[in-house]
């Protein structure tokens, strides 16, 4: 037998009863807690998570500073998760990767050499291969680290202390901005330019009530506040195109969005040919999954103006559009692009960070940027109070120096002759143990009278200094003109002159383009025949094609087919006066027999196509139900956005729509099914949007057979079942002619016998 590794059974058998939803609700609070405070979420004070905050330390730490020789990246992740964090390589070393992509960080905090990635999405090669350093940007982050500017904490396993957040000198969080999701919550904010923020920060310190209409500034604005914050300044540039007033609002609230477009050019060729470069691409975007993507669009034929994309980008970014024609109108396919693609893209905006490194909450950017003007404050008031005792230390020493000077023989004949000479100068000068140790230190050569003179020197110096301090730390207004000024040196740093600092991503107004326009500019145009069976079945053959040979399924048979284009809109028209729009794009095949209309739109079981034809814009129709009522539509009125279509003729239970007939001319001649004809003006009847209509016809029997519209100069006109063509002219005409709503008289001889226009 093995050893046992039951546990011993103490009479309850070892089980501890728990409530398992406390259990749970415990358990996931502190795994929530744990996230939001030491993962995913950044401190409003550096803008940094925990991750980076411990990357940027650790380089600190190991000597990586952006004058220092590049240390291997596998020797800088080692340290901080051997130190500091307590996780997965991989993780720190892709932290490590991002802080140094110039496409990611507006402002890389770390400087690297090798293959950190591309804008294309490939990955960085292996830590063992690429070496990495800071930046200046890192090295202001941690400017007065080691002066006590920032509280440290132990590190987890308790060896070391790590800063709880960094001085932060540069506005980081509002500068490279931060993406995170945490459990429950998340972040999302984009990068700025920093000489914007400093300005506004500047502002705010002169103005501390200022809103956020005052730290921001419309972009080309001239003046006072020509550099205050104008919106997101992203690393790889793009045209933002969101309203001022939405964006001021995202800025209040904290929550929000931009849209941001590809900025792109138009190429001339010559000879009217161009072609189209999109030099910049919005934020996030990877190259080659933006260029697949296209690709795969131009191959499903959804990209009718675009003949080719081809990506000729070196160091910088030169994507070619070949467009199908010279008349290709390059706005409309750009705008065509932006709607399909990532060309345009909105950039989510929710300011969700950790207040005071400790609550998580949506702040807008003033309270922000006044956030870290306090911590700048208070690592001022830190410094100065560091500075302060290292002072009153060095002036201690000094002091007891210069006792020791102006009694030189004495001091020299203690230390000589006596056995305890540290306790017999602190009693004979009354000094302290610090100085008398420092006398005792002191080398032979430091009795020269120039030292006399250096140590005389430092000491006033030191004295004017302390004076500074102390009034600098009894004053509010000192402190606030001071930081103002450490944040006017950052400014300079990254003015808009410099090339680190200069404005990449500007602003303009999205193009007024017709939205109907660009829908068709998405439809391959091409030629169809529509075919709509008695039964209801549609499908769509390709090309403009004799319908006489097209086969149904048993029983049913061949309602209506017309000539139309892909790019067309249908409307369909149904007994019980709802019209249905389809997209002839959208219709089925012709290689089986099509689909059930009812499947594409909903119409009630009871009801049936009546007419379906192409929407013409501003052409009007008259519309009439068997009981003889009509009125003038538009089409534009009947077009209907969803499914269920839209009412425009009113029906009664035993009424039904009948037909419908385009507005060609000035009178309208109606045919009852008692083959009495009445003609009269259009004038007189109502165009209306939807309705019952007027009556056209009285019958005492029956209904209306049938109507036409024509111009009375030309004379009506029909067609026998022989296909021969009669006309009676406007005198003809003269004993049918009469006002709306009459009963008429039998139709002239010849008319046909079915009571139609047509035979």
């Amino acid at each position: 037998m093995g050893k046992e590794l039951t546990p011993p059974d103490d009479g309850d058998n070892n089980i501890d009863v728990v409530d398992l939803r406390k259990a749970l609700e415990e358990r996931y609070l502190a795994y929530a807690l744990s996230t939001i405070m030491h993962r995913a979420l950044p401190d409003v004070r550096d803008g940094l998570k925990p991750v980076h905050r411990r990357i940027i330390h650790g380089m600190s730490e190991i000597g990586v500073r952006p004058n220092a020789a590049y240390k291997k990246c596998a020797r800088i992740v080692g340290d901080v998760m051997g130190k500091f964090h307590p996780h997965g390589d991989g993780s720190i070393y892709d932290a490590l990767v991002r802080l140094s992509q110039d496409f990611s960080q507006r402002y890389p905090m770390v400087d690297g050499q090798g293959n950190f990635g591309n804008i294309d999405g490939d990955s960085a090669a292996a830590m063992r291969y690429t070496e990495a350093r800071m930046t200046d940007v890192a090295a202001l982050m941690l400017e007065g680290i080691d002066e006590d500017a920032v509280d440290f904490r132990p590190t987890y396993n308790e060896e070391d202390d790590e800063p709880a957040v960094l001085p932060g000198a540069f506005p980081n969080l509002l500068a490279n901005g931060s993406t995170g999701i945490a459990v429950g919550m998340a972040t999302s904010i984009a990068p700025h330019n920093a000489h914007e923020l400093c300005e506004a920060a500047i502002y705010l310190i002169k103005h501390p009530d200022a809103t956020i209409e005052d730290v921001m500034t419309l972009p080309g604005a001239e003046g006072p506040k020509a550099n205050m914050i104008q919106g997101p300044d992203f690393p790889t540039g793009g045209i933002i195109v969101e309203d001022f007033q939405s964006m001021v609002e995202t800025y209040r609230t904290g929550r929000g969005g931009f849209r941001v477009r590809s900025r792109w050019e138009k190429e001339d060729l010559g000879r009217g040919n161009y072609q189209i470069v999109i030099t910049e691409i919005p934020y996030g975007v990877q190259k080659s999954r933006l260029i697949e993507k296209i690709a795969e669009l131009l191959i499903a034929r959804r990209l009718p103006l675009l003949e080719d994309i081809q990506d000729e980008s070196a160091e910088d970014i030169r994507v070619v559009l070949t467009p199908k024609s010279r008349a290709v109108d390059p706005e409309l396919l750009m705008e065509s692009l932006f709607k399909l693609t990532d060309l345009e893209q909105r950039f989510s905006m929710n300011m969700n960070v950790l207040s005071q490194g400790k609550v998580p909450k949506v702040m807008g950017l003033v309270d922000v940027l006044k956030e870290w003007l306090g911590h700048r404050r208070d690592v001022l008031q830190r410094r100065s109070r560091h500075r302060l005792a290292a002072i009153d230390r060095r002036l201690e020493i000094l002091g007891g120096l210069l006792v020791a000077y102006l009694n030189l023989d004495e001091v020299i004949r203690i230390i000589r002759e006596e056995d305890e000479p540290k306790q017999v100068m602190m009693t004979r000068f009354e000094i302290t143990d610090v100085q008398a140790e420092a006398i005792l230190n002191m080398r032979l050569r430091a009795l020269r009278k120039l030292e006399e003179f250096e140590i005389r020197k430092e000491f006033d110096a030191l004295t004017a200094e302390k004076s500074e301090i102390e009034g600098l730390l009894a004053s509010d207004e000192k402190q606030w003109q001071t930081v103002a000024w450490e944040i006017g040196e950052v400014k300079k740093s990254f003015a808009k002159a410099t090339e680190i600092g200069r404005r990449r991503s500007t602003f303009a107004i999205a193009p007024e383009t017709d939205i109907e326009a660009i829908q068709q500019a998405m439809i391959e145009k091409e030629p169809i025949t529509v075919v709509i069976s008695e039964k209801g079945w549609i499908r769509a053959l390709k090309g403009h094609v004799d319908t006489s040979s097209v086969a149904f399924k048993e029983g049913d048979s061949l309602k209506l087919a017309f000539p139309a284009q892909t790019t067309d809109k249908l409307l369909i028209v149904t007994t019980g006066g709802r019209v249905f729009t389809l997209g002839a794009d959208k219709l089925p095949g012709g290689r089986g027999h099509g689909e059930p209309l009812r499947i594409m739109v909903d119409f009630d079981a009871d009801q049936d196509v009546v007419t379906a034809f192409v929407h013409e814009a501003s052409r009007k129709q008259l519309i009439a139900s068997n009981a003889g009522n009509g009125f003038i539509v538009d089409e534009d009125q009947m077009v209907a956005n969803t499914r269920k279509g839209k009412q425009v003729m009113n029906v009664s239970a035993k009424d039904e729509v009948k037909l419908l007939t385009p507005i060609l001319g000035d009178h309208i001649a109606v045919i009852g099914e008692n083959r009495k004809l009445i003609v009269f003006p259009i004038s007189q009847v109502a165009e209306m949007a939807r309705g019952k209509g007027v009556r056209l016809q009285r019958y005492k029997d029956g209904g209306l057979s049938d109507a036409k519209t024509f111009t009375l100069a030309a004379g009506l006109t029909w067609e026998d079942s022989a296909g021969r063509t009669h006309t009676r002219s406007e005198d003809e005409l003269l004993e049918w002619r009469g006002d709306r709503a009459m009963a008429g008289r039998i139709a002239p001889k010849g008319f046909p016998r079915n009571g139609k226009f047509k035979g």
